[in-house]
Protein backbone atom coordinates (compact mmCIF):
# COMPACT_ATOMS: atom_id res chain seq x y z
CA UNK A 1 0.00 0.00 0.00
CA UNK A 2 1.74 3.59 -0.78
CA UNK A 3 0.20 5.38 2.11
CA UNK A 4 4.10 6.97 2.56
CA UNK A 5 6.32 8.48 0.48
CA UNK A 6 8.91 9.47 3.47
CA UNK A 7 9.85 7.45 6.55
CA UNK A 8 10.80 9.00 10.05
CA UNK A 9 12.36 6.73 12.55
CA UNK A 10 12.71 8.51 15.83
CA UNK A 11 15.10 8.33 18.70
CA UNK A 12 15.47 9.15 22.00
CA UNK A 13 13.53 12.01 22.86
CA UNK A 14 11.87 12.00 19.30
CA UNK A 15 8.67 9.65 20.01
CA UNK A 16 6.06 11.63 17.77
CA UNK A 17 5.16 14.53 15.03
CA UNK A 18 3.47 16.95 16.11
CA UNK A 19 3.37 18.49 13.03
CA UNK A 20 1.25 15.58 11.25
CA UNK A 21 -2.03 16.11 9.57
CA UNK A 22 -4.45 13.33 9.23
CA UNK A 23 -2.77 11.30 11.55
CA UNK A 24 -3.70 7.48 11.32
CA UNK A 25 -2.18 4.32 12.91
CA UNK A 26 -1.31 0.93 11.63
CA UNK A 27 -0.67 -1.94 13.79
CA UNK A 28 1.38 -3.92 11.26
CA UNK A 29 2.83 -7.22 11.46
CA UNK A 30 6.01 -8.40 8.76
CA UNK A 31 7.69 -11.84 8.57
CA UNK A 32 10.22 -10.81 10.76
CA UNK A 33 8.26 -10.19 13.92
CA UNK A 34 6.34 -7.25 15.01
CA UNK A 35 7.72 -3.56 14.73
CA UNK A 36 8.68 -1.41 17.35
CA UNK A 37 5.49 0.12 17.96
CA UNK A 38 2.14 1.33 15.95
CA UNK A 39 3.53 3.99 12.77
CA UNK A 40 1.51 6.63 12.33
CA UNK A 41 0.76 8.26 8.77
CA UNK A 42 -0.34 11.34 7.67
CA UNK A 43 0.91 14.70 5.78
CA UNK A 44 3.34 17.14 6.43
CA UNK A 45 3.64 20.00 3.89
CA UNK A 46 0.90 18.01 2.02
CA UNK A 47 3.92 14.90 1.52
CA UNK A 48 2.31 11.65 2.84
CA UNK A 49 4.84 10.23 6.02
CA UNK A 50 4.98 7.65 8.14
CA UNK A 51 6.49 8.28 11.72
CA UNK A 52 8.13 5.57 13.57
CA UNK A 53 9.50 5.51 17.04
CA UNK A 54 12.89 3.02 17.11
CA UNK A 55 12.34 1.98 20.86
CA UNK A 56 8.80 2.08 21.03
CA UNK A 57 6.11 4.20 22.98
CA UNK A 58 7.20 5.22 26.30
CA UNK A 59 11.04 4.26 25.38
CA UNK A 60 10.95 0.58 26.31
CA UNK A 61 13.31 -1.28 23.93
CA UNK A 62 17.12 -1.01 24.70
CA UNK A 63 19.30 -0.70 21.07
CA UNK A 64 19.44 -4.21 20.70
CA UNK A 65 15.79 -5.25 21.58
CA UNK A 66 14.82 -2.64 18.21
CA UNK A 67 13.30 -5.11 15.80
CA UNK A 68 15.60 -2.96 12.69
CA UNK A 69 13.99 -5.93 10.64
CA UNK A 70 10.46 -5.67 11.09
CA UNK A 71 10.98 -1.84 11.12
CA UNK A 72 12.38 -1.05 8.09
CA UNK A 73 10.03 -4.13 6.55
CA UNK A 74 7.00 -2.43 8.05
CA UNK A 75 7.71 1.42 6.36
CA UNK A 76 8.23 -0.85 2.86
CA UNK A 77 4.84 -1.96 3.35
CA UNK A 78 3.82 1.81 3.55
CA UNK A 79 5.64 2.78 0.41
CA UNK A 80 7.85 4.60 1.74
CA UNK A 81 10.97 5.24 -0.53
CA UNK A 82 13.27 7.69 1.59
CA UNK A 83 14.63 7.48 5.41
CA UNK A 84 15.03 10.51 7.58
CA UNK A 85 16.52 8.90 10.91
CA UNK A 86 16.73 10.94 14.05
CA UNK A 87 19.66 9.80 16.38
CA UNK A 88 20.95 10.92 19.65
CA UNK A 89 24.84 10.71 19.47
CA UNK A 90 28.00 11.40 21.50
CA UNK A 91 30.25 13.34 19.81
CA UNK A 92 34.02 12.09 18.99
CA UNK A 93 35.45 15.65 18.25
CA UNK A 94 36.03 18.77 19.94
CA UNK A 95 34.56 20.66 17.26
CA UNK A 96 30.88 18.76 17.66
CA UNK A 97 29.51 20.34 20.67
CA UNK A 98 26.23 19.15 22.58
CA UNK A 99 23.43 20.30 20.57
CA UNK A 100 24.94 20.45 17.15
CA UNK A 101 23.34 18.39 14.48
CA UNK A 102 25.63 16.21 12.75
CA UNK A 103 25.07 14.41 9.16
CA UNK A 104 27.65 11.63 9.11
CA UNK A 105 28.25 10.19 5.63
CA UNK A 106 30.14 6.50 6.72
CA UNK A 107 29.63 4.03 9.37
CA UNK A 108 31.73 1.57 11.80
CA UNK A 109 29.50 -1.56 12.88
CA UNK A 110 30.70 -2.48 15.78
CA UNK A 111 27.62 -4.25 16.98
CA UNK A 112 27.29 -7.92 17.90
CA UNK A 113 23.87 -9.78 18.19
CA UNK A 114 21.81 -7.80 15.81
CA UNK A 115 19.65 -9.69 12.82
CA UNK A 116 21.17 -7.45 10.13
CA UNK A 117 20.21 -8.89 6.73
CA UNK A 118 17.01 -9.80 5.14
CA UNK A 119 18.75 -12.84 3.39
CA UNK A 120 19.81 -15.98 4.34
CA UNK A 121 18.22 -19.11 4.88
CA UNK A 122 17.50 -19.78 1.33
CA UNK A 123 18.46 -16.68 -0.42
CA UNK A 124 21.65 -14.46 -1.08
CA UNK A 125 22.61 -11.00 -1.58
CA UNK A 126 25.41 -8.57 -1.36
CA UNK A 127 24.46 -5.07 -1.26
CA UNK A 128 26.89 -2.57 -1.78
CA UNK A 129 27.31 -0.12 1.57
CA UNK A 130 30.34 1.44 0.11
CA UNK A 131 28.52 4.85 0.08
CA UNK A 132 25.57 3.75 3.03
CA UNK A 133 23.99 7.36 3.53
CA UNK A 134 21.87 9.06 0.46
CA UNK A 135 23.46 11.98 -0.67
CA UNK A 136 20.42 13.17 -1.69
CA UNK A 137 18.70 12.90 1.50
CA UNK A 138 21.21 14.10 3.61
CA UNK A 139 21.12 17.43 1.12
CA UNK A 140 17.89 18.09 1.93
CA UNK A 141 18.66 18.15 5.49
CA UNK A 142 21.38 19.92 5.13
CA UNK A 143 19.29 22.56 3.04
CA UNK A 144 16.19 22.43 5.58
CA UNK A 145 18.82 23.54 8.94
CA UNK A 146 20.63 26.30 6.17
CA UNK A 147 16.21 27.50 5.99
CA UNK A 148 16.12 27.74 9.56
CA UNK A 149 19.40 29.28 10.53
CA UNK A 150 17.29 32.71 9.80
CA UNK A 151 15.44 31.91 13.11
CA UNK A 152 17.98 29.93 14.50
CA UNK A 153 21.37 29.76 15.59
CA UNK A 154 22.25 25.73 14.40
CA UNK A 155 25.62 24.58 14.11
CA UNK A 156 25.78 22.21 11.44
CA UNK A 157 28.53 19.77 10.43
CA UNK A 158 28.60 17.79 7.11
CA UNK A 159 30.04 14.03 6.78
CA UNK A 160 31.91 12.16 9.08
CA UNK A 161 32.03 8.74 10.32
CA UNK A 162 29.16 7.14 13.23
CA UNK A 163 30.45 4.30 15.06
CA UNK A 164 27.85 2.10 16.33
CA UNK A 165 28.10 0.58 19.53
CA UNK A 166 25.82 -2.35 21.22
CA UNK A 167 24.78 -0.84 24.16
CA UNK A 168 23.05 -0.34 26.18
CA UNK A 169 26.14 0.53 28.32
CA UNK A 170 28.24 4.02 27.61
CA UNK A 171 31.85 3.13 26.13
CA UNK A 172 34.96 2.88 28.46
CA UNK A 173 37.34 5.76 28.33
CA UNK A 174 39.51 3.35 26.04
CA UNK A 175 36.96 2.71 23.76
CA UNK A 176 35.91 6.11 23.42
CA UNK A 177 39.66 6.96 23.35
CA UNK A 178 40.18 4.27 20.22
CA UNK A 179 36.95 5.20 18.25
CA UNK A 180 38.43 8.91 18.21
CA UNK A 181 41.81 7.19 16.70
CA UNK A 182 39.60 5.01 14.46
CA UNK A 183 38.64 8.52 13.04
CA UNK A 184 34.98 8.35 14.40
CA UNK A 185 33.37 11.40 14.61
CA UNK A 186 30.57 10.26 16.88
CA UNK A 187 28.85 7.43 18.95
CA UNK A 188 25.33 5.91 19.10
CA UNK A 189 23.92 2.59 19.62
CA UNK A 190 21.36 2.65 16.76
CA UNK A 191 21.67 3.61 13.52
CA UNK A 192 23.15 -0.18 12.44
CA UNK A 193 21.44 -2.22 11.02
CA UNK A 194 19.08 -0.12 10.30
CA UNK A 195 20.89 1.77 7.40
CA UNK A 196 21.66 -1.86 5.66
CA UNK A 197 18.59 -3.12 6.23
CA UNK A 198 17.52 0.24 4.65
CA UNK A 199 19.54 -0.36 1.74
CA UNK A 200 19.05 -3.94 1.19
CA UNK A 201 15.13 -2.86 1.03
CA UNK A 202 15.81 -0.39 -1.56
CA UNK A 203 14.80 2.72 0.33
CA UNK A 204 16.98 6.10 0.58
CA UNK A 205 18.35 6.26 3.62
CA UNK A 206 20.17 9.22 5.69
CA UNK A 207 20.30 9.80 9.55
CA UNK A 208 20.38 13.13 11.69
CA UNK A 209 22.09 12.96 14.63
CA UNK A 210 22.01 15.27 17.69
CA UNK A 211 25.12 15.62 19.37
CA UNK A 212 23.60 15.14 23.41
CA UNK A 213 27.54 15.25 24.48
CA UNK A 214 30.78 14.33 24.51
CA UNK A 215 30.99 10.41 25.41
CA UNK A 216 33.51 10.22 28.19
CA UNK A 217 36.82 11.22 26.08
CA UNK A 218 37.03 14.86 26.82
CA UNK A 219 39.38 15.78 29.17
CA UNK A 220 37.40 18.58 30.57
CA UNK A 221 33.75 17.93 29.96
CA UNK A 222 31.20 15.20 31.91
CA UNK A 223 31.32 12.16 31.21
CA UNK A 224 28.09 10.88 29.58
CA UNK A 225 25.03 9.82 31.57
CA UNK A 226 21.38 9.19 30.48
CA UNK A 227 20.05 12.35 31.83
CA UNK A 228 22.36 14.14 29.80
CA UNK A 229 21.92 13.08 27.22
CA UNK A 230 17.89 12.79 27.16
CA UNK A 231 17.57 16.47 28.50
CA UNK A 232 19.60 17.66 25.80
CA UNK A 233 17.98 15.54 23.43
CA UNK A 234 14.76 17.20 24.77
CA UNK A 235 16.00 20.28 24.55
CA UNK A 236 16.47 19.86 20.75
CA UNK A 237 13.67 17.86 20.09
CA UNK A 238 11.26 20.79 18.62
CA UNK A 239 14.48 21.78 16.36
CA UNK A 240 14.43 17.92 15.17
CA UNK A 241 10.92 18.34 14.05
CA UNK A 242 11.21 21.62 12.54
CA UNK A 243 14.25 20.68 10.82
CA UNK A 244 12.71 17.18 9.63
CA UNK A 245 9.59 18.93 8.45
CA UNK A 246 11.79 21.20 5.73
CA UNK A 247 13.68 18.35 4.29
CA UNK A 248 10.02 16.45 4.17
CA UNK A 249 9.07 19.30 2.19
CA UNK A 250 12.14 19.24 0.17
CA UNK A 251 12.13 15.63 -0.58
CA UNK A 252 8.25 15.28 -1.47
CA UNK A 253 8.84 18.30 -3.98
CA UNK A 254 12.30 16.84 -5.73
CA UNK A 255 11.59 12.92 -5.07
CA UNK A 256 15.28 12.61 -6.17
CA UNK A 257 16.84 9.51 -7.46
CA UNK A 258 19.20 7.46 -4.79
CA UNK A 259 21.62 5.00 -5.62
CA UNK A 260 19.31 3.00 -3.19
CA UNK A 261 16.88 2.60 -5.34
CA UNK A 262 18.16 0.21 -7.31
CA UNK A 263 20.38 -1.83 -4.78
CA UNK A 264 19.32 -5.10 -5.58
CA UNK A 265 20.11 -4.35 -9.29
CA UNK A 266 23.89 -6.08 -8.99
CA UNK A 267 23.16 -7.86 -5.75
CA UNK A 268 21.30 -10.72 -5.71
CA UNK A 269 22.83 -13.95 -5.97
CA UNK A 270 20.10 -16.36 -5.74
CA UNK A 271 17.16 -15.76 -8.24
CA UNK A 272 13.92 -15.69 -7.18
CA UNK A 273 13.16 -18.67 -9.33
CA UNK A 274 15.40 -20.74 -7.59
CA UNK A 275 14.69 -19.91 -3.98
CA UNK A 276 11.67 -22.15 -2.07
CA UNK A 277 7.96 -20.72 -1.83
CA UNK A 278 8.61 -19.99 1.93
CA UNK A 279 12.13 -17.80 1.31
CA UNK A 280 10.24 -16.15 -1.60
CA UNK A 281 6.87 -15.21 0.42
CA UNK A 282 9.34 -14.05 2.98
CA UNK A 283 11.14 -12.07 0.72
CA UNK A 284 8.28 -10.98 -2.17
CA UNK A 285 8.17 -7.47 -0.53
CA UNK A 286 11.85 -6.67 -0.79
CA UNK A 287 12.14 -8.01 -3.85
CA UNK A 288 8.75 -6.69 -5.40
CA UNK A 289 8.09 -10.16 -6.24
CA UNK A 290 4.72 -12.09 -6.02
CA UNK A 291 4.98 -14.23 -2.97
Amino acid sequence: MNTALIGIIGGSGLYQMDMLSDAREHDLDTPFGRPSGIIVTGRVHDVPVAFLPRHGRGHGLIPSEVPYRANIHALKQLGVRYIISVSAVGSLREEYRPLDVVLPDQFVDLTRSRAGTFFGDGAVAHVSMANPICAAVADAVARAVNELRATDDIRLHRGGTYVCIEGPQFSTQAESHWYRGMGGAVVGMTNMPEAKLAREAQIAYATMCMVTDFDCWHPREPHVTADMAISNLMRNAERAQHIVAAAIRLIGTETPCSIAHDALTCALVTQPASMAATTKQRLALILGIEG
